[in-house]
């Protein structure tokens, strides 16, 4: 019988018999099938296992074009090794995004679950030039995190310049911690200003592994260019799955690709380890969470 930790630190064989005890149990409990790929620890397309346990963007059925539960996801962590993930469901401005009352009740979420953290985040949508999203900040202080990006229902595309200033006033407007998928070919941008004010203002830049699957065709040269200008004025990158659907929690395998064949310094990845994630945004002011002290 499985014991939670028995498969802590074994081998690979170890974790494929996880996944098949997790197969088995899903079965007699006659839940949809989840796939034995879902079970196994977090790897490349080599095999190799890497070394991002953090994701920052996922999506619940709280977004109603996503398909699954924070509960959904946390089989799927455990048995990739993902320690923290952040669930960032869409601002409310969005057509099917949640109430602004699903963020302000985020607190009743608890801290770690079998030794997974759960963050308290929003994808929120900038909204106008001024940078302005659309979550209020009398609310701020519910959320450990804030990313926010352009999303064509919100914010309608036009030109490089208009793009470009409102993700900047973004950056500096103090509110948001990171910039989703700032490479999507939609919304083109002046991509060394907008990486030189994300460094000034330490604002992360996400890599979106979903943009080079089918969420944004034609991202991979902006955010190539991206991670280049990144590396040369000192930002920071994030990565995200951008799951809509657990399965793909934590799949990064075209972010690491990018990162490096640019050589991109690893200790500037925010999703290295909990503990870098969290050092980032306590250094932008977010609250101390004692609870992960132990991821």
């Amino acid at each position: 019988m499985y014991r939670r930790g028995q498969y802590a630190s074994q081998s690979p064989s170890d974790y494929v018999s996880f996944a098949v005890f997790c197969d088995k149990m899903w079965q007699a409990l006659a839940w949809p099938k989840l796939p034995l790929f879902a079970m196994l620890p977090f790897q490349n397309m080599r095999g190799e296992k890497m070394k991002y346990p953090v994701d920052t963007h996922t999506h619940t059925i709280a977004s109603t074009h996503a398909y699954s539960t924070i509960h959904d996801y946390l089989p799927i962590a455990r048995a990739k090794g993902i320690k923290l993930f952040a669930t960032t469901d869409h601002g409310p401005e969005m057509a099917d995004a949640p109430h602004v009352w699903h963020f302000a009740n985020l607190p009743i979420l608890p801290r770690v679950v079998d030794g997974v953290g759960i963050l308290r985040g929003i994808e929120a949508n900038i909204k106008n030039l001024d940078g302005e999203i659309d979550f209020p900040e009398r609310y701020e202080s519910r959320l450990d995190m804030i990313m926010a990006g352009f999303h064509e229902q919100v914010f309608p595309p036009c030109d490089q310049a208009t793009h470009t200033q409102a993700m900047i006033n973004a950056i500096k407007s103090g509110r948001v911690d990171m910039i989703s998928h700032p490479g999507n070919p939609a919304f083109p941008i002046d991509i060394q200003a907008v990486v030189k004010a994300a460094a000034d203002y330490r604002v992360a830049l996400e890599i979106n592994n979903s943009s080079f699957i089918h969420s944004r065709p034609g991202s991979e040269g902006n955010c190539r260019a991206i991670v280049e200008a990144a590396r040369d004025l000192g930002a920071y990158l994030t990565f995200g799955s951008d799951s809509h659907v657990a399965f793909t929690l934590g799949d990064f395998d075209h972010c690491h690709r990018l990162v490096t064949e640019a050589g991109f310094p690893q200790e500037r990845i925010l999703v290295r380890s909990p503990r870098a994630l969290l050092d980032f945004l306590e250094s932008r002011g977010r609250a101390h969470i004692p609870e992960f002290s132990d991821l």
